[in-house]
């Protein structure tokens, strides 16, 4: 019976002393792999850095090149007031070769469409029934498309920029509705939901990053949001600046008033998903007529 009881107390021993080492084995390895992923994200980090480095050198040497071509097509005088130095900021381009590259663009498309078409239509002259006329409507075609392409690109991108905004804000006046409660005030809500907002939305964390930086520059409040609303040119924006503005003046809980904005525009997102979603079929209808029923 003692010799029994000793071989199930060896066995249980020898169990629990294997089940222990592949705990701790399994804790090791998964320490190392914690710590090789932390060690593969900083790495990350900093090649993204030097990527985005890299890039920007990059775009500074495409810039210089572009600048004699950009000269035919920028503007003389009134580009820091003009509308379409705003739409470049909404778009988020606001880096100082973002211009000189789109006006190169724009004298290069204008050239170099009308060049392919007289050139393939030299070399297809012999069997082209094309008038004289029609050659050159064709030429002035090709050289408004390609003059306004760059145009219909740059509004491309403010739109998806902006919808990317508009569609993150009321995430992000949650997170301020939170802050507040908490006892931050709003500079520092702001502060701390552009921490954590990156997550769902970069231009929005950019944007909130940068009111923070006015802030601390000693930018009046009040003015630092109107600059929020003209960098962005969301109107869900502007309403939520208007409110800020509001409450400043009239000392209204600003918890309340954050709340209540996230709400509505919570609503109106839903709103625009719905609106989206029923225009599917009639975008649908088409196709259907021309490509799938023949």
């Amino acid at each position: 019976m003692t010799i029994q009881i000793l071989i199930l107390v060896l066995v249980f021993l020898v169990v629990a002393g294997l089940i222990f080492g592949a705990a701790a084995w399994y804790n090791q390895r998964a320490e190392l792999q914690d710590r090789v992923r932390q060690m593969a994200q900083q790495d990350s980090e900093v090649d993204q850095d030097l990527t985005n480095e890299a890039g920007a050198v990059w775009q500074a040497k495409e810039a210089k090149v572009a600048a004699p071509m950009a000269s035919l097509s920028s503007p003389k005088e009134g580009w820091e007031t003009s509308a379409l130095r705003i739409r470049f900021i909404q778009a988020g381009l606001r880096d100082p070769s973002w211009p000189v590259i789109f006006f190169a663009a724009k004298t290069v498309l204008a050239i170099a469409l009308p060049g392919l078409f007289l050139l393939y239509q030299t070399l297809v002259s012999r069997h082209s029934t094309l008038g004289g006329n029609t050659v050159l409507m064709f030429l002035l075609l090709f050289a408004a498309i390609g003059y306004y392409a760059p145009n219909a690109l740059l509004s491309t991108v403010t739109r998806r920029r902006q919808r990317d905004l508009q569609d993150a804000l009321p995430d992000a006046l949650d997170l301020m509705t939170v802050c507040v409660e908490a006892g931050l005030g709003l500079d520092a809500a702001m502060n701390r939901t552009a921490g954590e907002i990156g997550l769902r939305s970069k231009p929005l964390a950019e944007e909130l990053n940068l009111v923070a930086l006015e802030l601390r520059a000693g930018v009046r409040r009040e003015q630092a949001m109107h600059n929020f609303a003209l960098r962005t040119g969301v109107d869900d924006i502007a309403a939520f600046v208007s409110m800020i503005v509001q409450s400043d003046r009239f000392g209204t809980n600003i918890a309340d008033a954050l709340r209540v904005q996230a709400d509505t525009m919570r609503v109106q997102r839903q709103l625009r998903a719905e609106e989206t979603a029923a225009k599917i079929p009639v975008k649908l209808l088409f196709p259907l007529i021309f490509f799938i029923f023949p």
